[in-house]
């Protein structure tokens, strides 16, 4: 890479910082955590065009800008209603700049056997939490590697056996400060018969650049359930880098939708583990462009024991000059007989200008499995918006039924209502917008 575009050393540097505010906290085993990290990025560096995973996905303009984390003195907006989903009854934890917000947050009673709470305090004790880095292999990915070396606060979700948390998890992550690099961290473990449902939201108070470095690990318990749901809508100067990394038990049901609207440059890596026999699970998403806009989203689903399901269904909307990447992956090991996966990415493009790169992808070493997928890219059908028109519907309108029916077939696979809603109203309003500029 360019002098201009290496920026490794930017960051050894504000590690160096963030060492020297830790206050006598370098002697703990988090600490060590951290050290190996820090090290293990420094071995890797910043991934460049040459590495197969970044092929279609240039970070040159995010290493151009100088991010800094926030240390101390993290500026709290005053109000966040607005932020959260209407009308949902929920446990809330609000996080701004990479910090624990304490006043803007509110999880209520819990039953015995849940905990909801920022990971700080207890990373500040120096002992590290029970499971934390057990799902994710820092030593594979430069951005998570970061994440962890920079590790000070984070959102904790756990619910114990056999139970069955009523009201969802609102998790929000507020961007507020410019030129700002957050590294949050998302740990839930959801244990053996437990089901709960967690909203994972990602928004922009600055109109200008900032960076989100974002790990999640989720633990599904034997027969347990968990629904998912990672909406990101920050602004479109923001960049957004996110891994999710999931192990499944026995006989357990993970379903996630990803939602992907805002940022400059977005990049969403899912990797689902199925360990155990008899697993459900369901990957999502959605993601809509516009401008020079450029999303990434990178899926593995591995499956390692025999008679598991999984679906995958990923669909985007690209208007303008904006760019995307879908890149799917299902690898079946040879003791995973019985396996039944299916995966499909379908695309829509707005424009002649926009462009995606899809790649969906099987790998089987199992010779008793059931295992489909496939990749569609296309404009609005004419014969579909002649028949609208024919009945009295406008050219510009029939664009947007034809559009938002074709974007609404994942939202409308969203079990929370008032999540749902929610979406249909963002989804509506960026169509209101693209649209018009449909050729």
């Amino acid at each position: 890479m360019t002098e201009k575009t290496d920026r490794k050393d930017w960051y050894l540097a504000r590690f160096a910082d963030f060492e020297h505010s830790l206050n006598g906290e370098a002697a703990t085993p988090v600490h060590a955590a951290r050290q190996q990290a820090i090290s293990r990025f420094d071995e890797l560096g910043f991934p460049t065009g040459r590495d197969e995973e970044w092929r279609y996905t240039s970070i040159v303009e995010l290493l151009r800008e100088d991010f800094a984390p926030v240390y101390a003195g993290v500026d709290m907006p005053s109000e966040i209603e607005s932020l959260l989903v209407a009308g949902l009854d929920s446990h809330v934890l609000v996080f701004v700049d990479g910090h624990y917000a304490s006043a803007l947050s509110r999880v209520g009673d819990l039953p015995a056997g849940v905990r909801i709470e920022s990971l700080a305090a207890r990373l500040k004790e120096g002992e590290m939490v029970d499971g934390l880095g057990s799902v994710v292999a820092d030593a594979e990915d430069a951005f998570s590697a970061l994440n962890s070396a920079f590790l000070s606060d984070g959102a904790l979700v756990k619910v114990g056996a056999g139970i069955e948390l009523d009201k969802p998890v609102q998790l929000l992550f507020v961007a507020n400060r410019a030129r700002a690099v957050a590294n949050p961290r998302v740990l839930v473990q959801v244990e053996k018969n437990a089901r709960a449902t967690v909203i994972e939201s990602y928004v922009s108070l600055t109109s200008e650049a900032h960076w989100t470095n974002s790990v999640a690990e989720i633990s599904v318990g034997e027969n347990a359930h968990i629904d998912h749901y990672r909406i990101q809508d920050e602004n479109s100067a923001a960049y957004h880098i996110a891994a999710l990394h999931v192990r499944e038990q026995r006989a357990s049901n993970f379903r996630s939708t990803c939602i992907t609207l805002g940022g400059q440059l977005t990049r969403n890596h899912v990797h689902t583990q199925l360990v155990g026999e008899g697993i459900d699970s369901t990957l999502n998403g959605l993601y809509m462009t516009e401008g020079k806009q450029h999303v990434d989203n990178h899926t593995l689903i591995e499956h390692t024991q025999p008679h598991c399901q999984s679906h995958e269904f990923y669909k985007g909307v690209l208007a303008d000059d904006s760019t995307a990447v879908f890149r799917g992956q299902i690898l079946v090991h040879q003791a995973a007989q019985k396996t039944d996966a299916y995966q499909a990415n379908r695309n829509l493009l707005l424009s002649s200008r926009a462009e995606i790169n899809t790649k969906p992808q099987l790998e089987i070493y199992a010779d008793d499995v059931k295992c489909s997928h496939g990749a569609t890219i296309g404009q609005l059908d004419e014969d579909a918006i002649f028949y609208l028109r024919s009945r009295g519907i406008g050219r510009e309108n029939a664009r947007r039924v034809l559009t938002r029916a074709f974007a609404g077939e994942v939202v409308e696979r969203v079990q929370v209502e008032a999540l749902r809603q929610e979406l249909e109203e963002l989804v509506g309003r960026r169509l209101e917008r693209v649209v018009a500029t449909v050729e």
